[in-house]
């Protein structure tokens, strides 16, 4: 089956798709260094393109010869982490990416996004074009961390088939979830060589101290240092910060499933957001072998 990655990033999303055996034959998107990263570590073609501008979008996409389109709206406007303003120009995005399937409509879609969306009109417009494109439904919201990824990271995940009903990869999506979350000793053993770390919470109300024996909170696009005269947290798990580190740059892509063999382009701090943008790996590839297993065990219509 033919994939096409819209708003790809640096290619989580890619990657597990290309990892679950699907052929991603083209991907989209307006960030320069995020595409150079892309180009850098995949083969097909990566193409800088307005989104925004759907009918140009529609017109150069069109040409691909493609049977699914898989994508990841920018979501800080839905972001716990930003204004939460669904009307700020972000939020569009989802829209222009529904209206982009609707129009060309290929047999399959999967849109990625924060689990904040399932709160906002901008779902539900996106998803009224989906309907009347004459697209059947499957959204969930999965805990990565058991989806075989080192991370208590949930991302709302929306799949659509033409023809079929609602709810028609519902089971499939949940009945292969791991039974106990993954923390980051079971995905990297002890290599990181230490056994408590830092990462910098929202609140100074929070605990910024974390066990390897835990799935690690979300990796976002940020990486602070330890601020000087840090105050242990009740429920930190340590009773002094002598030896605790933040993760560097490269152990949050680990964490995030990249392979070590992946590169990054860009400075500190855009490599930084590329990573905490991303689609994990391994969560990509868990919605992608899903669907495998649904085509391999249904007859969907085209």
């Amino acid at each position: 089956m033919k994939v096409v990655d819209l708003f790809c990033g640096c290619g989580g999303l890619s990657l597990g798709f290309t990892m679950a055996g699907f052929d991603v034959v083209a991907a989209y998107d307006n960030w320069k260094i995020a595409l150079d990263t892309y180009r850098l570590n995949f083969k097909h073609k990566a193409v800088m393109l307005d989104l925004k501008n759907v009918e140009q979008s529609i017109s150069v996409i069109r040409n691909d010869e493609l049977d699914m389109i898989i994508g990841g709206p920018p979501c800080q406007d839905f972001s716990s982490a930003g204004k939460r303003d669904e009307d700020n120009g972000r939020g569009d995005l989802t829209v222009c990416f529904a209206e982009i399937v609707g129009k060309i409509r290929p047999r399959w879609f999967v849109m990625e996004n924060v689990e904040r969306i399932v709160k906002t009109n901008k779902l539900q417009q996106a998803k009224a074009i989906f309907r009347q494109a004459g697209y059947g439904m499957s959204q969930t919201v999965l805990n990565a961390s058991l989806c075989n990824v080192p991370q208590k990271r949930k991302r709302f995940i929306l799949i659509g088939a033409i023809g079929e009903k609602d709810g028609f990869m519902d089971a499939i999506l949940a009945h292969n979830q791991a039974k106990r979350p993954m923390t980051v000793a079971d995905y990297l053993g002890d290599s990181l060589g230490i056994e408590f770390y830092y990462r910098h919470p929202r609140s100074y109300a929070r605990r910024g101290i974390f066990s390897i024996h835990e799935p690690s909170p979300t990796i976002r696009g940020v990486n602070r240092p330890i601020p000087q005269g840090y105050q242990i947290k009740h429920n930190d798990p340590v009773k002094s910060i002598e030896g605790v580190r933040p993760l560097t740059t490269i152990e949050r892509s680990y964490i995030q499933t990249f392979p070590k063999t992946f590169q990054f382009l860009g400075s500190k701090t855009e490599i930084e957001q590329m990573i905490g943008n991303a689609v994990p790996v391994n969560l990509g590839r868990y919605v992608a072998v899903a669907i495998r297993e649904y085509l391999e065990t249904n007859n969907p219509v085209c």
